[in-house]
């Protein structure tokens, strides 16, 4: 990020290899066998929960031999693809009604051309009815969607005309316990669950956690569940839930209120990249009347009572199975015993204090007063609640001292309050006492407006405002960073905006608000980035502590500086994002569409377990992506080349580090080194590549300085080279968005080295990226300057490193120099390795 308002063209004369004849610096492959997803499992320690463990058992629950073998399943024959004729089509289906979503006009017209085109055989598929009727004809464990009515139940006097009292409000939903047996029983997942709490320990026997079941919560309620002797050898099945209020149209204001279900024995990495690990269960009703009564208390009071009625009507099918075990099958074709538990609830604020009924502008998890919440206060549990409730009755006190001494709202019960071992107050996140990314666009970014419009003149806080912007604009290209060309200055912030000028807003600001504001802010960022990790050990747990103690030392700036004069008692916002669009459809044709994908993803998942997708004969096609990450903004002179943007982001392969160049060459740059080189002024061009062939060639000299060795002893360089415009890096960094086994795809940046952080990088920009062959070699190499730190240590308020592009061999300036910023902000993987 550069500091200064105007950037100008930068380049360097000398190029030279810190380190020739390391590959990690001069370019060749690095497979899956040099580099370690994560600590060897024989300096990990895991210890399983000794009661419910997962122990395998038959079709009626009797336990068996721990190497028993699965029991048979019965399969159809392996070029059985009903309700497809063959794997193509069903590829085909996949990609127009999954991946392209295709209109059905567009689908028509594919089909007619298609029979036109090849008139002796008839299309795939008719037209999009026949297209839609074979996919609704898949029945692999097919979960229907129901719904059920809710109304007004109490009496209506003569005369009333409330409409929401005269109106039934439908609820669709699938039954959650058939949904958590699908997800159970999925092949797919067969090695990425946890049977049992577990406790994983370092090799310093200090506590990781990663997946859900490394947690306390799991391994506490096991032990409270292994009481009863009768659920001994079972399976803990947590039940994770989450929703989310969406506007669906923004003309309308129509709002849909998905409700969404997981488990907790599937792995992280498997949870985010996996479609079926997340599955739409409910869309909940949202009362809605006119202005006159939308502010009544009864109003709300009805409001609270259909959402915590329909959440128990849902979750009314798991009640039986969380108290006495039942047989369920596992994706690895045994069969466990398992009992169910209401899990965590994922929502955000507002949606908090409906779940847990308390009051707005109070937290949800802790009994502090409202007005001072880093105040005194306990946590909210259940039993307090009740106890409360109870002390209340016994001293007469009113339904207006209750909500106004203890921000409970006492005539709506939460809907856990009749399911076992379930307390919502410890279910919920605890978004208020953190600082989570709703606080940056919300507090923090207002709060510095604020404060450059509170101490200068208007004219020069429009100036400061116009610099900030400047500055984000000039970010460089880098993966995972959104370039903003008009700064921070738009109209409608999404959640997504906000998470990508986090990444970019420090820097941005420096200089221009009190070294206090920037340390504030870079304590924020680094609490965000720290619970993020895909493994949170005790070192990491230090950290976020550390970095929220920090937050709260430095944040008073803006208290100080009459920014925020009354303190901080500001609840925190937080929005999970509904991954599937569908803005234009109605709610009925939603169901649908999922009813669909669900069905082409069971097909997918029944035709790979038969091997039928995966054969050496079988005609293969891509694997369905996880989303993708924003591709790397390039110039517009090379939109052309951009063909494998596409394949950045998360991906499934097992081949870690493996660099590649991209598919297509740059076409009009010249193919000798010399003409290159004077194209791309870099008249040393063709010394460099020589210098590069010799060290290739003396890789084994360590003490080798291919800079001072003479041209005359170094091979010739190529009659021709090829250009190309990028290189893809595939590596594993499972805290930022990774595909089934934590890896992603990212343009090649970063360069390994044993000193920690960023002491043991280096930072270069790639101009250009070259092919050639050399004495039947081919090589592929980069060139790029070179840049180095100003100072010793991260800058004291930001957190950051800076560096500044090197002088050439003759200490020459290049033009006017400006400092950048590394910013360890740009993605998870950059935190973790650029601290």
């Amino acid at each position: 990020m550069p500091t200064a308002s105007k950037a100008k063209e930068i380049y360097a004369q000398e190029y030279s290899c810190p380190q020739p004849g390391r590959k990690e610096f001069c370019g060749g492959d690095v497979g899956a066998d040099d580099f370690e997803r994560q600590p060897p499992e024989a300096s990990r320690r895991t210890k399983r929960h000794p009661d419910l463990n997962g122990q395998i058992c038959d079709r009626d629950g009797n336990f068996l031999a721990g190497d028993s073998p699965p029991p048979l399943k019965a399969t159809r024959a392996k070029d059985d693809y009903t309700p497809y004729k063959d794997d193509l089509d069903f590829h085909l289906a996949d990609l127009i009604y999954r991946k392209i979503q295709m209109s059905a006009g567009d689908i028509d017209a594919l089909m007619q051309i298609w029979a036109a085109k090849h008139p002796e055989t008839d299309p795939p598929f008719a037209d999009h009815t026949d297209l839609y009727s074979t996919i609704d004809a898949t029945d692999l464990d097919h979960i229907p969607w129901q719904s059920f009515e809710v109304c007004y139940n109490l009496p209506v006097p003569p005369g009333d005309t409330t409409p929401w009292k005269r109106q039934n409000y439908t609820v669709y939903f699938r039954d959650a316990r058939l949904v958590l047996r699908s997800q159970l029983a999925n092949p797919d997942f067969k090695d990425e669950m946890d049977y049992a709490p577990k406790q994983v320990f370092a090799a310093d026997e200090t506590r990781e956690y990663e997946d859900f079941m490394s947690g306390n919560w799991a391994w506490n309620q096991a032990t409270e569940i292994a009481r009863d002797p009768k659920t001994h050898g079972a399976v803990f099945v947590p039940f994770i839930a989450g929703s989310d209020k969406t506007t669906v149209s923004v003309a309308t204001g129509q709002n849909d209120y998905p409700l969404y279900a997981s488990n907790g024995l599937v792995h992280n990495n498997f949870r985010r990249a996996h479609r079926n690990a997340v599955a739409l269960i409910g869309f909940l009703a949202i009362p809605k009347t006119d202005r006159e009564h939308d502010g009544s208390a009864e109003f709300r009071t009805f409001r609270r009572n259909l959402f915590h009625g329909s959440l128990k009507y849902i979750f009314e099918s798991l009640r039986e199975g969380m108290t006495t075990p039942e047989v369920a099958l596992s994706g690895d074709g045994h069969y466990r015993r398992v009992i169910y538990g209401l899990g965590p609830y994922i929502a955000d604020y507002p949606e908090q204090v409906l779940l847990t009924c308390v009051v707005q502008g109070w937290c949800p998890r802790c009994t502090a007063n409202h007005s001072n919440l880093d105040g005194v206060g306990g946590r909210r549990t259940e039993a307090h609640t009740r106890r409360l409730f109870k002390a209340l009755d016994i001293q007469a006190m009113t339904h207006k001292s209750i909500w106004d001494d203890y921000g409970v709202i006492s005539d709506v019960l939460p809907f856990t309050w009749t399911f076992p071992r379930a307390d919502i107050y410890n279910l919920i996140a605890d978004l208020l006492h953190q600082i989570i990314k709703g606080t940056f666009k919300d507090h923090l970014v207002t709060w510095v407006g604020q404060y450059v419009e509170a101490v200068h003149t208007k004219k020069r806080a429009a100036q400061i405002m116009a610099d900030i912007d400047r500055r984000i604009a000039a970010v460089p290209p880098f993966p995972g960073l959104r370039r903003f060309p008009e700064g921070r200055n738009f109209k409608q912030w999404t959640g997504d905006d906000s998470k990508a000028l986090m990444k970019v807003y420090l820097p941005a600001i420096e200089g221009h608000v009190p070294p206090q504001m920037l340390r504030a802010f870079s304590a924020f960022l680094d609490f965000c980035y720290l619970v993020r990790r895909n493994t949170i050990n005790e070192a990491t747990l230090t950290a976020i502590n550390g970095a929220l103690a920090r937050y709260h030392k430095e944040r008073v700036i803006f208290e100080e500086s009459g920014v925020c004069p009354n303190g901080f008692s500001l609840p925190r916002q937080h929005s999970l994002p509904w991954r599937r669009s569908s803005r234009h459809n109605a709610l009925e044709q939603m169901l649908t569409i999922n009813d669909r994908l669900d069905k082409l993803a069971a097909a997918r998942v029944d035709f790979t377990e038969r091997g039928m997708l995966d054969a050496p004969a079988a005609r293969r096609l891509p694997s369905p992506e996880a989303p993708a990450l924003a591709p790397l903004p390039t110039a517009t002179n090379r939109a052309d080349y951009d063909d494998d943007d596409e394949e950045l982001g998360a991906t499934d392969e097992l081949d870690f580090l493996e660099v590649k160049l991209a598919k297509t060459r740059i076409r009009h740059y010249p193919r000798s080194p010399a003409a290159l080189g004077d194209y791309i002024n870099i008249p040393m061009l063709p010394a460099l590549i020589r210098r590069y062939l010799y060290g290739q060639e003396h890789a084994d000299d360590d003490d080798l300085d291919v800079s001072t060795v003479p041209l005359d002893d170094c091979p010739d360089a190529p009659r021709k080279v090829k250009c190309f415009p990028s290189a893809i890096a595939t590596f594993y960094a499972p805290s930022d968005q990774s595909g089934l086994h934590g890896a992603t795809r990212e343009r090649i940046r970063a360069e390994d080295a044993e000193q920690p952080g960023f002491r043991g990088l280096l930072a270069a920009r790639v101009l250009l990226f070259l092919s050639f062959k050399h004495r039947a070699t081919s090589h592929e190499c980069a060139v790029g300057t070179w840049f180095s730190s100003v100072g010793r240590e991260p800058c004291e308020d930001t957190g950051m490193w800076m560096v500044e592009p090197d002088l050439d061999a003759r200490g020459r300036r290049m033009h006017d120099i400006i400092t950048y910023y590394i910013n360890k902000y740009a993605d998870h993987h950059s935190h973790e390795i650029a601290f």
